[in-house]
């Protein structure tokens, strides 16, 4: 069933009366999307399921409070969102910013190398190899384009729903978006460089 669709099927009020039934039916609605999200996030398993359950710990203590202004399921992104990068942060104490300084004075992100891979065959792009680089490409992103990019091009919320689950702009999502692919082509330029010549 469509996740979405799900969530219009359990009662809001029944959840922030703390209905066990009606919050089980959120979880199940929403634990796959949820977990797919913090392992694409933190890329360990272990990390994913832990911010899993804290995001529906949290989500059951916070839902008297929650007042409806965005999806149950964009909500739930927030949180999951929130507590990876916590997580990544106590792990890496030692990053302070969270962007790439890599730009030019209007903004814009310089990529140092960029080729077009559009004529690469499409079985290059689904082997388990191109699909495992691609995975390790998504976390070399700094994480605050890596949420935005997973969000949105991975996860398929709409920009609206994006900006919501970060809470920033709309404008500052399609900003850290647009760094997130340039950084994703430029982080796998050499490896499909190689592919193209192979072929």
């Amino acid at each position: 069933m469509n996740r979405d669709k799900y969530d219009e099927n359990i009662s809001l009020d029944a959840l922030r009366k703390g209905d066990k039934k009606a919050f089980a039916q959120l979880v199940k609605a929403n634990s796959e999307a949820i977990y797919r999200l913090a392992l694409r996030m933190l890329n360990d398993p272990q990390d994913a399921e832990d911010i899993l359950q804290e995001t529906f710990i949290k989500a059951f203590h916070y839902l008297p409070n929650f007042e409806g202004r965005s999806k149950l399921s964009t909500w739930l992104y927030r949180i999951a969102v929130n507590e990876s990068l916590m997580h990544i942060r106590k792990k890496k104490p030692q990053v302070t910013s969270i962007d790439e300084e890599n730009e030019t004075d209007q903004g814009d992100l310089v990529p140092k190398q960029i080729i077009d891979w559009c004529c690469l065959p499409e079985d290059s792009l689904l082997t388990s190899e191109t699909q495992e680089y691609i995975s390790k490409a998504v976390q070399d992103l700094s994480p605050a384009n890596r949420a935005a990019f997973l969000l949105r091009d991975i996860s398929g919320l709409s920009t609206r729903e994006a900006a919501q689950a970060l809470e920033i702009s709309e404008s500052a999502l399609k900003t850290r978006l647009s760094r997130a692919r340039l950084e994703m082509r430029e982080l796998l330029t050499s490896y499909f460089s190689e592919r193209m010549a192979a072929a």
